[in-house]
């Protein structure tokens, strides 16, 4: 089956040829499949952010090429427009970009660009405040007017209203309180759960990304460091140490638990698996 997206060779070289050139990405080849839920993660300056801008054309490679549905996104201005509607990315900190009077307004942008009739945007305006959990007393306010959870809503509802194959979030969470970043992960799996998208997840959090992630890659040094399952890669505990990142809460304490010699088993990474080791160790040290 060919994936949605394939990046062969890809590279990516800011100001080449002077002296302030930098290789940003390096011989990244990845498969993303249809239906995935991958967590991109790596510390700033990994090469992460600009992996995702060759995802809609957003950037073009030095070299190398980005597949979108067996096509090569940048064979042609039109080819690169239509997949911009394909592939939706949401920017860090998105609600700086909310520029409309209404939120309405705001969400009902990128469908308007897209040429659909007055119907089919209104139609795909609500759909997309539900899946993000917006009331509809919201919608004719300002969406200067609301909360930093609220607009960071806004902003990916209006990505989700173009009704990409894929969606693409850059830190979603970003300079949220712990209840706006719960219910922006709530949107997001709820709106994989119902449409079936493609979601790749930016985060530097280890936590985000093990509560969501069908997936996880790791990016190094403009390289990809690890790929695979959530439990395969915070197996790699040292080597994601040494590479500056963490790994989840859960994983350093059970590891801290294994140390003081609590049998628990090893694939521990979210807060519910650590919980029901704890209890299984804890029923079973009690019936001996």
């Amino acid at each position: 089956m060919t994936p949605i997206v394939r990046a062969e060779e890809l590279r990516h070289v800011y100001s080449a040829g002077t002296p302030f050139e930098k290789v940003a990405i390096d011989h990244i080849n990845l498969d993303i499949e249809a239906g995935q839920l991958i967590g991109i993660i790596g510390h700033t300056g990994s090469g992460k952010s600009t992996f995702i801008q060759h995802l809609n054309g957003l950037l073009r490679p030095t070299s190398g090429a980005v597949y979108f549905e067996g096509g090569d996104i940048a064979r042609s201005k039109e080819a690169t427009r239509d997949v911009r509607f394909q592939v939706g990315l949401v920017f860090q900190y998105p609600e700086y970009q909310l520029f409309e009077e209404t939120v309405y307004r705001d969400i009902a942008f990128g469908p308007k660009n897209m040429k659909l009739p007055e119907a089919e945007v209104d139609a795909r305006v609500w759909e997309a405040a539900r899946f993000v959990g917006l009331s509809e007393d919201l919608l004719e306010r300002s969406p200067l007017e609301l909360s930093g959870g609220q607009k960071r809503r806004i902003a990916i509802a209006g990505v989700i209203a173009m009704r990409p194959k894929m969606l693409v979030l850059d830190e979603p969470t970003a300079g949220l309180d712990p209840a706006g970043c719960r219910e922006i992960l709530r949107n997001i799996t709820d709106y994989r759960r119902e449409t079936g998208s493609t979601i790749l997840l930016v985060t530097h959090s280890m936590d985000d990304a093990a509560r969501i992630a069908d997936r996880l890659v790791v990016f190094h040094n403009g390289g990809v460091a690890f790929d695979g399952t959530p439990a395969e890669v915070f197996s790699h505990t040292q080597a994601l140490l040494e590479i500056g990142l963490d790994v989840p809460q859960a994983a350093q304490i059970a590891q801290a638990l294994r140390d003081r010699g609590v049998a628990l088993p090893d694939a521990i990474y979210t807060p519910e698996q650590l919980r029901d080791a704890v209890l299984a160790a804890w029923k079973g040290a009690g019936a001996c």
